[in-house]
């Protein structure tokens, strides 16, 4: 039998040039599943891949895959993206079977009751106005890295960052449900937290989320940063919130240690291959 993609319906353009369409999966030109294809300055990704009950495990789904891949060739993509949900470990094998490779991931906590104050020597303080400047370059800076470093337009992946940023910070530090603290020890700022608590900016069904935790390189290794997620879980506590998310790279050996040991589980791994 002969697996193949056709054209759901017609290419579909965004204002920023990105372009995505669906497709059939077809078998015999039977439909057996359906896919879709996005992309944006070089980075595509499949966003849905469904194979119907009767079809599975028949190798459909590699041959939609492997013929997204080629229709992103086609629009001028280095690399294919893809997010697997965490408890999908037959989807999750089909990437690795492929040659994807986990980027990132996506972890969530339930927050069932207020944790432990700081250790001796820590406390807490709003970032003042002062400070939120320098904070957000780093952040920003940090962000557009992130997105260049996998082979996107440095101009693009700084209107990517303007836009994000625009979104979750748009009153910089005084935005609603946004809450950005400073670690102290003994005096002296060791690190910083950006939590935020508006749930229909997030793409689960997280109540709050960890942006960005940061601890100075000179104070690192000294528990500061179990310190900053413990705090974020009192912000949470505090204003209802059940279920704390957060992102962290794959590389990120000692963050991933340290959210493991904080109790976070797995959502969705979000896995890439170079196109070259």
């Amino acid at each position: 039998m002969t697996t193949t993609l056709r054209p759901a319906g017609p290419e579909e353009r965004a204002a920023d040039g990105g372009r995505s369409r669906t497709f059939d999966i077809r078998v015999n030109g039977r439909r057996a599943g359906s896919l879709r294809i996005a992309a944006a300055h070089g980075a595509g990704r499949v966003e849905h891949l469904e194979v119907a009950e009767p079809d599975r495990r028949r190798g459909r789904a590699t041959v939609a895959v492997l013929a997204a891949e080629e229709a992103l060739r086609a629009w001028g993509c280095r690399e294919a993206a893809v997010a697997v949900p965490a408890a999908a470990p037959d989807a999750l094998a089909l990437a690795t079977a492929l040659g994807y490779t986990e980027r990132n991931r996506n972890l969530a906590k339930p927050v069932t009751g207020p944790p432990p104050p700081p250790p001796s020597g820590g406390a807490f303080r709003d970032l003042t106005d002062a400070e939120y400047p320098a904070w957000f370059e780093a952040e920003r800076a940090a962000y557009t890295r992130s997105w260049t470093d996998r082979g996107m337009d440095p101009a693009a992946a700084g209107t990517r960052a303007d836009h994000a940023y625009a979104t979750l910070l748009p009153d910089g530090p005084a935005t609603k449900d946004v809450v950005l603290r400073v670690l102290t020890h003994d005096g002296a700022a060791v690190g910083t937290l950006w939590v935020s608590l508006v749930a229909e900016r997030l793409r689960h069904k997280e109540d709050a989320y960890v942006f960005a935790v940061e601890v100075d390189e000179a104070h690192r290794g000294r528990g500061h940063g179990r310190t900053l997620m413990l705090e974020a879980e009192r912000v949470c506590h505090a204003a209802g919130a059940r279920l704390l998310g957060l992102n962290v790279f794959a590389g990120n050996t000692p963050a991933l240690r340290l959210y493991a040991s904080l109790g976070y589980r797995p959502v969705e791994i979000h896995l890439y291959k170079p196109l070259g």
